[in-house]
């Protein structure tokens, strides 16, 4: 009988497989590395209840990796606009950003997700979760994020927080 993981490992690796447009063997094995990394991320206690925990945490994953690519599309044209305009109108600075990510984990995805956004870098999180995050223009900067960001969270605690 296939175990969750095979069932959950071989969609996977296809999808790798399709984006990626490239079947050479080690791309293949990149892509099965890949797979089993996000399996192993996934919530879960094993068998039946992994398979369950993953179908649950699909959709968020889905709205999570949609939200994060329209993200860097709007930020890379407002950074676009921003370089090639002659007066360069930034008003760069860092702004506190404060998460309800519990988990190390949560927390690095989520500052990821801020650091991959054209504009923004997290450049540090203190121990209460405080996420320090310099943006090109600071003007409404720290309503924007925090926007985002509560979104992701929600998103992430749907991927990794529900129950099997």
């Amino acid at each position: 009988m296939m175990t969750c993981h095979m069932r959950n490992l071989i969609p996977l690796v296809v999808t790798y497989l399709v984006l990626s447009a490239n079947l050479e063997w080690n791309n293949i094995i990149l892509g099965t590395a890949i797979a089993l990394g996000v399996l192993a991320l996934l919530p879960g206690a094993s068998g039946e209840r992994q398979c369950r925990g993953f179908l649950r945490a699909l959709p968020a994953i889905f709205q999570y990796v949609v939200i994060l690519g329209f993200d860097l599309i709007k930020s890379g044209i407002q950074v676009a606009r921003i370089v090639l305009s002659p007066d360069m109108p930034i008003r760069p600075g860092i702004v506190a950003v404060p998460t309800d990510c519990r988990s190390d984990l949560g927390r690095a995805l989520s500052a990821h997700a801020v650091t991959l956004t054209p504009g923004q870098l997290v450049v540090g999180i203190d121990a209460r979760g405080v996420m320090y995050t310099h943006c090109l223009d600071v003007t409404g900067a720290l309503e924007t994020v925090s926007r985002a960001q509560k979104v992701r969270e929600r998103l992430l605690h749907r991927i990794f927080l529900s129950p099997p």
